[in-house]
């Protein structure tokens, strides 16, 4: 089995990503779904599709205008630090992702650690509080108005371990177009017709 990497915003070379999925293959929970799987390690290689919604899903960082994302500039603080993602740590690297009015979508790439120079790595949940806290920091001091109640994101977050070069695939095709698809995209309040569950839902 190969995994084709070669995302819109970086790539790893090809033996390293198949390296990765041929840990995610000979995992016990490679065939589960997974929301902050109980017992599963965040540190190991792979590729997670990661979604962040802000609380209460508010449209904070822009608007959907004839299918395209226009981001204000709130918006482009966010972008601008989840592209440096990658430029903070060494054994992080990002795929295809879109900053939307109240939500995130990414591919987060863990890239894996050398145990003898680093002996606790970067765990997916470890980049993702990092992200939350910097850009929170960041909003509060830059762009929060007096509703603000110090909470920028929900305290959750969805992530999926993509599995092959199909689900990638379609992983990154689904986040380019979601723009496109606001209007049914069940994370917009004002959606008119809303997904009951997306393709890697099933």
């Amino acid at each position: 089995m190969t995994l084709n990497y070669s995302g819109r915003h970086g790539g790893l070379p090809l033996q390293v990503m198949n390296k990765m999925l041929k840990l995610l293959v000979n995992n016990e929970f490679y065939h589960r779904r997974s929301i902050r799987l109980e017992d599963y390690d965040y540190t190991l290689a792979g590729a997670y599709f990661i979604t962040l919604c802000t609380f209460d899903r508010k449209n904070l960082f822009g608007n959907i205008i004839r299918g395209e994302m226009k981001y204000n500039d709130a918006g482009k603080m966010v972008q601008r630090i989840w592209s440096e993602i990658p430029k903070f740590y060494s054994k992080v690297d990002i795929d295809e992702f879109i900053i939307m009015p109240n939500h995130v979508h990414g591919i987060i790439i863990l890239v894996g650690a050398d145990y003898r120079v680093c002996p606790k790595p970067l765990s997916l949940p470890d980049v993702i509080q990092r992200f939350k806290s910097l850009t929170t920091t960041k909003y509060r001091n830059e762009f929060a108005d007096s509703t603000f109640t110090g909470k920028l994101w929900q305290r959750n977050y969805y992530e999926h371990i993509i599995r092959n070069e199909k689900s990638l695939n379609l992983i990154r095709e689904y986040i380019f177009e979601n723009p496109r698809l606001w209007e049914s995209d069940r994370e917009n309040p004002m959606a008119t017709l809303k997904k009951k569950r997306e393709f890697w839902e099933k």
